[in-house]
């Protein structure tokens, strides 16, 4: 019976020292595990931000990927070499390399200059639609950067005891103040990028219309001097040609009178008195216009300009650089900006199809929360929340398939943009080296029919005078005479005007800088 006792209170002591032993061990695992929670949810709280950091490393990287077609330029659709009146030069300076003030030597002529590109109203227009560019640009690119702001917030608010958890009404405060990340794009597939690419190509084609304008004004203002210059020219000859059709009208109405000569030969000199007075009028008008004009292009009154020069004293020659019509096309600012803007629509291309494929956006916050405003920035306020959103089209009804077609459409435009601008060029580049050589011909013939008239007035002149000749070839000489020297006006302000667009046709020398601060 003892020994029975005994081996019972044996297993009873062995029992208990079990369940002690069980109890220990069940104790240790609860308490390893809220540690192991503890720490891991600690970990997560410090931690969160560097992840953060790294997933937007990852996203820059990953970036590069883009779907935009390769920027290759289409073959210039221009023949190979230019007429055969271009005879290249390589001595001197060039019309792509020479500044328009060492273009233009006429003093007036670079003052006038100078006021249209200060107060020109078109041009202030162009240098705006850049200034949006640029500013749309900024915007467009702001897209590869996370938008990160801060908000800090108080609430106070009342529950109601019949909607409280604990049947009485209750009143709590909540502030918050935090970091923001707002809705920033991973950018796998390179959609924001080619879109900020688009949007800086469009500003760069700005620029360069810009340009273009800028070229254009330059040579519409010295074309429109030159042009009053020639109705200077012209009107002084016609006020001259007025004053002797004056006096031959008084003598041949005084010889009338005396019975010398007949009626006819008095109307005769009648006729072309009125009509020199008529060409006059017509010249005034038409000089009246011309100052008006220029007076629009300047921008500003037309006071206090140098000194005019005559037309035969302009000085409007440059050399042709030797090369192919491409190698010489490929400075001018419509050329260049036609260029950018087939770049735009590539990058538009390469955007419309990264809108077939998923989109992730990461929002995210981090800061501290509190019931009470001065447990704001205590220990264990900290919160945070980070939000990934993974957007996949499944159906859109052909609306990405559509924006696709659109892309690819603007591209082909862009082409035909292209291709026509260089022809457009081409044929501009072409028409005035074909003018260049044959406007010197049409000068020395126009200089020696002159000097021929010039010749022929004084010998009829003589014998009118000695009774050789009688009126009516008088006045056929002068008005010979008289149109002479009104042509030789004009071939003189023609050849002038050719070479400025000549000038202008192989981009000109202004703002050669091409490089643009985009910081």
């Amino acid at each position: 019976m003892h020994k029975y006792q005994t081996q019972s209170n044996t297993l009873n002591a062995i029992k208990k020292k079990s369940a002690q032993a069980g109890s220990v061990n069940k104790a240790l695992m609860k308490r390893n595990w809220n540690c192991s929670a503890f720490v891991s949810f600690q970990c997560l709280k410090v931690r969160w931000p560097i992840i953060l950091l790294t997933t937007l490393a990852l996203a820059t990287i990953i970036s590069g990927c883009s779907l935009a077609p390769p920027n290759i330029l289409p073959t210039p659709p221009i023949a190979k070499t230019y007429p055969a009146e271009y005879e290249p030069v390589m001595e001197g300076k060039s019309a792509v390399t020479r500044e328009w003030r060492e273009f233009f030597t006429d003093p007036c002529i670079q003052d006038l200059i100078s006021r249209a590109l200060d107060n020109n109203r078109s041009l202030r227009i162009a240098i705006q639609r850049v200034a949006e560019a640029r500013a749309l640009y900024g915007i467009q690119r702001a897209d590869l950067f996370p938008n990160i702001g801060a908000a800090t917030s108080g609430q106070r608010g009342r529950t109601p005891a019949d909607l409280s958890v604990t049947g009485e009404a209750v009143t709590a405060s909540q502030y918050q103040t935090t970091l923001n990340l707002l809705s920033f794009e991973l950018d796998f597939w390179g959609r924001v990028r080619n879109l900020s690419d688009a949007a800086l190509s469009g500003y760069l084609a700005t620029e360069e219309a810009k340009r273009s304008f800028t070229l254009g004004l330059i040579a519409e203002v010295a074309n429109t001097y030159l042009s009053e210059r020639e109705f200077d020219e012209r009107i002084a000859l016609a006020q001259k040609t007025l004053a002797g059709r004056e006096d031959s009208y008084r003598i041949a109405k005084r010889k009338f009178e005396v019975g010398y000569t007949s009626e006819l030969d008095a109307r005769q000199a009648e006729t072309l008195l009125t009509r020199a007075r008529s060409d006059l009028a017509s010249l005034s008008l038409a000089r009246a216009q011309i100052h008006n004009a220029l007076r629009v292009l300047v921008g500003t009154d037309l006071n206090n300009l140098p000194s005019p020069a005559s037309l035969s004293d302009q000085k409007l020659d440059f050399d042709i650089p030797a090369g192919l019509p491409s190698d010489l096309l490929i400075n001018r600012p419509d050329v260049l900006a036609a260029e950018n803007r087939l770049k735009a629509a590539n990058a538009n291309i390469g955007a419309a199809r990264a809108a077939f494929l998923p989109r992730i956006q990461l929002t995210g916050a981090f800061g501290t929360a509190s019931a009470q405003l001065d447990g704001l920035f205590e220990a264990g306020s900290k919160t945070w929340n980070f939000l990934p959103v993974i957007t996949l089209p499944l159906f859109d009804a052909g609306r990405n398939k559509s924006g696709l077609d659109i892309a690819q459409a603007r591209k082909n435009i862009a082409v035909a943009d292209y291709e026509l601008t260089l022809q457009q060029a081409f044929r501009e580049v072409s028409d005035s080296l074909a003018a260049r050589k044959q406007l010197m011909f049409k000068v020395q013939a126009q200089r020696d029919t002159l000097s021929a008239e010039s010749a022929r007035t004084r010998i009829v002149n003589l014998r009118y005078t000695n009774g050789a000749a009688n009126y009516l070839e008088l006045l056929d000489a002068q008005r010979d005479l008289f149109s002479a020297e009104q042509q030789m006006v004009q071939t003189q302000r023609e050849q002038l005007t050719n070479a400025i667009l000549l000038y202008k046709a192989l981009g000109g020398g202004i703002l050669k800088n091409n490089t643009y601060n985009l910081n």
